[in-house]
């Protein structure tokens, strides 16, 4: 009955050849970087520091938030779980790619590849959807000061993280499931560092043409609607500031709005070069500078850009640091 079922979806989804006769594929080679081993070693360091830097940042800004009341409104909240993704986010792919490095084999399982695959696209899903409602967050804080407390409540605020998360996690899930069933009989090298929709396809035994375009559609509609969502508001926002009479007012909005759309430019930018044009042809080394910008320079200075140049949080930083060395 599963067999049928999943030539039964084959099928529908223009899978072309049965491959029925040949050897599944049970894991696949993570290939990376291919180099020297010295190198190998110089990039595992870098990358485990890089990583290292990146879970204490964002945990500790999530802890700063979460220890000092005062900052418990709708920004530093969105800021906190931001932060807080953004550990997950790093930790989906990292990790795997560190072991890789000091690995002869560079293998991962058939279910840990697409396992991997899902909550590294649901979880940079759901980062495309909180940054889009933080950029909606300071819109309102700028534009309509007046009916602000109003709108944005604790309640609502919990409302839009939670659509967050479920909307990231529910994003990616048919294509995932269409392109685990469609037949991977060898070779079974993917050239990358994570498991990307791209060699995925290219591995395939058959083309499947409508669960590619699903999946790339898919990904144009999240990346484009949330990245045009974010400039169209920050484009009020910037014009709101134009008209402040205050000096002080304009840099400090025009830093944070500088600050976000940094982060912004860097991620999206990163993002429409991999997954929006399906027709372009990148090298696998693009791929992979592409995919390690989004994947761990972005989170790396998502806590400096966004957090640590905030005084509010450089204060509550240095109360929760305060506390430890007093309980030490």
């Amino acid at each position: 009955t599963i067999c049928l079922l999943i030539l039964q979806v084959s099928d529908s989804m223009n899978v072309s050849e049965p491959y029925s006769s040949f050897a599944s594929v049970r894991e696949f080679i993570l290939l990376g970087f291919s180099c020297e081993w010295k190198i190998q070693i110089l990039l595992f360091s870098l990358f485990t520091t890089m990583y290292a830097l990146t879970v204490t940042g964002n945990g500790a800004i999530v802890c700063a938030l979460w220890c000092e009341w005062r900052l418990h409104i709708p920004m530093y909240r969105f800021l906190g779980n931001f932060s807080f993704l953004e550990i997950w986010y790093v930790s989906s792919t990292v990790p795997k790619m560190l072991v890789n490095f000091l690995s002869d084999k560079k293998t991962i399982s058939f279910a840990g590849c697409f396992l991997q695959f899902y909550f590294f696209f649901s979880l940079g899903t759901s980062e495309c959807f909180l940054l889009a409602v933080m950029a909606f967050d300071r819109y309102l804080a700028i534009c309509r000061p007046l009916h602000y407390p109003n709108i944005m409540t604790g309640h609502f605020c919990t409302k839009l993280v939670i659509i967050c998360w479920v909307c990231g996690f529910l994003w990616f899930v048919i294509p995932i499931v269409f392109i685990s069933q469609m037949p991977f009989c060898g070779p079974n090298v993917i050239d990358h560092v994570v498991c990307d929709p791209g060699p995925l396809f290219a591995l395939a035994c058959a083309s499947a043409p409508t669960t590619q375009q699903l999946c790339y559609t898919l990904s144009s509609l999240v990346i484009f609607g949330n990245f045009l969502f974010i400039l169209g508001s920050y484009t009020l926002v910037l014009l709101a500031v134009l008209r402040m009479p205050s000096a002080t007012g304009r840099h400090k909005a025009f830093s944070t709005c500088g600050s976000h759309l940094a982060v912004v430019s860097l991620f999206y930018g990163s993002l429409m070069v991999m997954y929006v044009s399906p027709r372009l042809r990148h090298s696998a080394g693009i791929q992979k500078v592409a995919t390690l910008f989004y994947a761990m320079v972005t989170p790396l200075f998502n806590p400096l850009i966004y957090s640590l140049r905030n005084k509010e949080i450089k204060a509550a930083l240095r109360k929760v640091l305060g506390h430890l060395n007093i309980i030490q």
